[in-house]
């Protein structure tokens, strides 16, 4: 029994001579291990020293301003090389199908000259119907899927020319006519977006960019201005890199201008047509097969190359959310609102210079190159009056940044004048065939005429992103417009092919001066502070609830308890009631019982009476029930 005791006093005196090294450093310190062990958590989850938030914070949206740079150069290259791969295999399509020994010798009798005008019609004819389905394609896909996909039908259009039948080419000409105005209202609702995008990014303390509020009028104008001009200064190069297929492959397989123009007797003013007499054999010998099939492969790379970029290293141009609620207004109203939206006189008044635009352009590359260039020089030098139109278009397309300084009226006031001259001199301007002396001549009027262009198109799109800078929501509708009414102008010039040379710049000068006294009336008007009027587009109806939509639902709230959010919205519910309620008295002034609100107020107030009769007939008809009971 003492031994036993003895031993367990021995082993309690081991346990406590093993115990813990920091139980003795606790007790030699005086300090609790919980409190020990919360000290060191605190340690570990402050904040460190040299973390500095707000430069973290200003590094962060540096790198996204970086991106939206990223985002402007990408679809500039993108549409660039997009439109450099159609133009060149277009044109060398053209010239290869034209000459009649290729067509006899390579396809006899398919019949490729009719192909070539069907295919030109589904070109220039399908843009027509673009107005209809536009506006619906973008918001159901989005504005980055968009010019994805037309870029993926342009890649279509090059990918049939390697089995050419009409099957294959008139289809996917049809395809690329449907897709011009959704690509173009694209790309300028996208350029534009990265404007007001650029602009959140370098003032996101501002209180209305973190509140995701509109922009205040004129705030993201200069951003529009420069990457327009950025953007235009890299598409237009597509005009110099259309010509490297002729150039460097077709140029050296074609007749000189003594054969090709042996029978062209007028020039320039005085063609009836493009050029008559033009020689139907245009080239010294057929190209070999594998040769086209290597430079149709480089284009079709090319052309996938631009689909890339779209994809990869283009941004989206809207935020989740900010899609969601452009899709959610309903597809019969975002259908409707291309059309409302020429109730405003800015659009109504441009329309003019939409049209001119569209007029310039193509009369740079099928009137002018062809009926004074090709008709004095030769088929050969078609690619060196096209590369001067591209490089002095592109050059001067950086002159539009002089609007950061100046008023916004001189783009298209200069570039007006420029066309007005040169329109003037092409009257009196006929020159001889196959005279080489007039050369450096055309040349000059080539660059002069691209400065023109540039200044147009660039001023154009710099004007209708800054009057609707601040309606992000509207300019999917405006671009639309836009490239509906260049459409348009295309169209009206593949009918007036054949007109006389002075009739087709008749047109024009009228055009222009129309969309110059247009112009200046909207400038006069704005000016006036005369209020122009906008559609109202509806709110987004939300079908079901999203991440962004999931609100506590307070069944017990009171009217006096409710956030100052939804009274905002109640108060714009009225707003708009009260706006539609005028509209319609309105429509009553002028129509009389005949206008659509008095029809539909009638037909209200008709069954509301309804419904009040059927209520006291059957109120009497209780009451009859009622007395019949007491009495039984």
């Amino acid at each position: 029994m003492m031994e036993a005791t003895a031993r367990e006093a021995l082993l309690d005196d081991a346990v406590q001579a093993a115990a813990p090294p920091n139980g003795g450093m606790n007790d030699l310190l005086d300090v609790a291990p919980e409190d020990n062990l919360q000290g060191q958590m605190g340690e570990f989850l402050d904040p460190q020293a040299e973390y500095n938030e707000e430069e973290e914070e200003r590094k962060y949206y540096r790198r996204k301003r970086l991106g939206v740079v990223k985002n402007v150069l990408a679809a500039s290259v993108g549409a660039m090389i997009v439109y450099s791969v159609y133009m060149g295999l277009l044109q060398m399509q053209l010239i290869l199908h034209y000459d009649t020994t290729y067509r006899e010798v390579k396809y006899s009798n398919l019949g490729l000259e009719d192909i070539d005008r069907k295919m030109l019609m589904g070109i220039n004819v399908t843009p027509i119907v673009g107005l209809l389905y536009t506006p619906v394609l973008i918001r159901f896909l989005g504005t980055k899927w968009m010019m994805f996909l037309a870029s993926g039908i342009y890649a279509l259009f090059v990918s049939t020319n390697y089995w050419e039948r009409y099957y294959t080419l008139v289809p996917s000409a049809v395809a690329i006519g449907a897709t011009i105005v959704p690509f173009w209202t694209s790309l300028g609702n996208y350029i534009t977006r990265m404007a007001q995008q650029y602009y959140e990014y370098v003032n996101y303390k501002q209180e209305h960019v973190q509140d995701q509020k509109k922009l205040p009028k004129g705030a993201c104008h200069s951003y529009i201005i420069v990457f327009q001009s950025v953007f235009y200064i890299i598409f237009n190069l597509s005009f110099v890199f259309a010509e490297f297929p002729m150039s460097l492959f077709l140029n050296n397989d074609l007749q000189g201008k003594a054969h090709i123009l042996d029978r062209v007797e007028k020039c320039g003013a005085d063609v009836h047509g493009l050029i008559p007499g033009f020689n139907t054999t245009v080239l010294t010998k057929l190209p070999q097969s594998m040769l086209l099939i290597y430079v149709e492969s480089v284009l079709m790379a090319f052309a996938f190359l631009s689909m890339i970029i779209f994809l990869v290293l283009c941004g989206p141009a809207y935020r989740p959310t900010e899609e969601i609620d452009l899709r959610s207004i309903g597809w019969g109203n975002i259908f409707q609102l291309p059309f409302k939206h020429l109730r405003d006189y800015r659009l109504r008044l441009l329309c003019p210079f939409f049209i001119y635009s569209g007029f310039e352009a193509m009369f740079a590359i099928t009137g002018f190159s062809l009926s004074y260039g090709v008709c004095v020089l030769g088929l050969k030098r078609l690619w060196l009056l096209i590369t001067v139109y591209g490089l002095s278009a592109s050059v001067f397309s950086s002159l539009p940044l002089l609007l950061l300084r100046l008023p916004r009226w001189t783009c298209l006031a200069a570039g007006a004048v420029v066309h007005f001259v040169l329109l003037v001199a092409l009257f009196a301007f006929s020159p001889k065939p196959k005279h080489e002396e007039f050369l450096h001549p055309l040349l000059a009027v080539a660059a002069l005429w691209g400065l023109g262009s540039a200044l147009n198109r660039t001023g154009v799109s710099i004007l209708l992103g800054v009057l609707y800078a601040e309606e992000k929501e509207r300019l999917d509708f405006v671009y639309t417009i836009y490239n509906w009414w260049q459409a348009i102008a295309i169209f009206i010039v593949y009918l007036c092919a054949h007109l006389p040379m002075r009739a087709k710049l008749s047109i024009l000068l009228v055009t222009l001066l129309l969309a110059c006294y247009c112009y200046w009336l909207m400038e006069r008007r704005l000016a006036a502070k005369v209020q122009y009027r906008l559609p109202r587009i509806p709110r987004p109806r939300h079908k079901v609830k999203g991440y962004r939509y999931l609100e506590e639902d307070n069944s017990d709230e009171s009217d006096s308890e409710k956030s100052e959010d939804e009274e905002g919205e109640e108060e714009d519910e009225e707003r708009d009631g009260g706006e539609e309620r005028q509209e319609e008295q309105e429509q009553e002034e002028v129509w009389g019982a005949e206008s659509p609100g008095a029809r539909r107020r009638g037909g209200e107030g008709q069954r509301r009476r309804r419904r009040q009769q059927e209520a006291e007939e059957e109120e009497e008809e209780e009451e009859e029930e009622g007395g019949e009971r007491e009495e039984w």
